[in-house]
């Protein structure tokens, strides 16, 4: 009884404004750059270059003396008071079945797709909470230049050229709409170090994907207070771009895991979005994550290695796994 008891508190904890029980961190004015990529290649599976095969982002993120009146209203009628701030980024991404040495590509693996977006970002943080509503719209298809990117990369280092493009998924525009609260939960203290835990509820609506998203980190290190974890290439477990260092020298490792219920994927199913190579996804998506953040100099270094269950029927190798290196700099 006590155990639901307390669940039912913090789920009615979750439909509070964050300002009804937090108080608001310090005005920051600094604006942050990111620039971040994910790479299968950085995997201890045998096969590498295949499923979600990179990602890149750059991105900007406001001080919070810089957003306009209209969405700052926004934000305080969805959450309550709050430090606010705004992002624009730009991602791009490469989905590329396991077997890239045939043309056409294996109708029973995933299809070849790239991801184009520009992703526009409110969020509102409080001591303990972050709240992010995103906007994001772009092509999925030849348009994305996915197929360039990765056949002159090959060429730079070597690699052969991968042979199935030619059947990726056409042309079509994507958006997507994603509303994310992340909460920071102090645990303990102990010889100069704490100890938080970060359990997060994203959900994520258009004709890219829809899906829901429950995840949890937990940190160890000193100055945790300086973030909400390390960021992410959507979907995933991200902490968001913006940081405050509160201490001189912040650091901390982590381990996190999250569960997704997928409704649709637009590069794996077809629709009435769109025709040509599909797979049958799974609608239950799990990702296990761990890795460090470094903050110095008005800097942040962060790594995340990412473990993914599999997203559709017949997926092969096991966990699909690929590393997560971001960099983001306070001006």
């Amino acid at each position: 009884m006590l155990r639901r008891t307390r669940l039912f508190a913090l789920a009615a904890a979750a439909m509070l404004p964050a300002s009804a029980a937090m108080a608001d961190p310090k005005p920051d004015t600094a604006n942050i750059w990111t620039l971040q990529d994910e790479n299968a290649s950085i995997s201890a599976g045998d096969i590498t270059d295949r499923l979600y095969t990179n990602g890149l982002k750059l991105g900007w993120t406001s001080g919070t003396d810089q957003v306009p009146d209209v969405v700052a209203r926004l934000g305080r009628s969805l959450w309550g008071e709050g430090l606010q701030r705004v992002g624009i980024s730009l991602t791009q991404q490469i989905y590329t079945p396991t077997n890239t040495d045939i043309s056409p590509a294996d109708p029973h693996d995933r299809p070849y797709a790239g991801v184009l977006l520009a992703n526009f970002s409110l969020l509102s943080d409080t001591d303990d909470t972050r709240s992010v509503l995103g906007v994001s719209l772009g092509i999925v298809g030849p348009g994305s230049g996915a197929e360039a990117l990765q056949n002159a990369f090959h060429g730079v280092i070597g690699q052969g050229r991968n042979q199935g493009w030619g059947s990726q998924i056409d042309n079509t525009f994507a958006f997507q709409v994603l509303h994310e609260r992340t909460w920071r939960l102090p645990i303990a203290q102990f010889a100069g170090l704490e100890t938080d835990a970060l359990p997060a509820l994203t959900v994520g609506i258009g004709n890219l994907r829809d899906y829901a998203q429950v995840g949890v980190s937990f940190r160890l290190g000193q100055g945790l207070d300086s973030d909400f974890g390390v960021p992410r290439v959507r979907p995933g477990l991200s902490g968001g771009d913006a940081f405050t260092p509160t201490r001189p020298f912040a650091w901390y490792v982590f381990a996190g895991a999250n569960g997704q219920a997928v409704a649709y994927d637009l590069l794996l199913t077809q629709s009435v979005f769109r025709g040509g190579p599909h797979v049958s996804p799974v609608w239950d998506v799990g990702e296990m994550q761990a890795g460090f953040a470094v903050m110095a100099y008005g800097m942040r270094l962060t790594f995340a290695y990412v473990a993914q269950t599999q997203e559709f029927h017949g997926q092969s190798g096991g966990l699909h796994q690929f590393g997560s290196a971001a960099l983001s700099v306070r001006f």
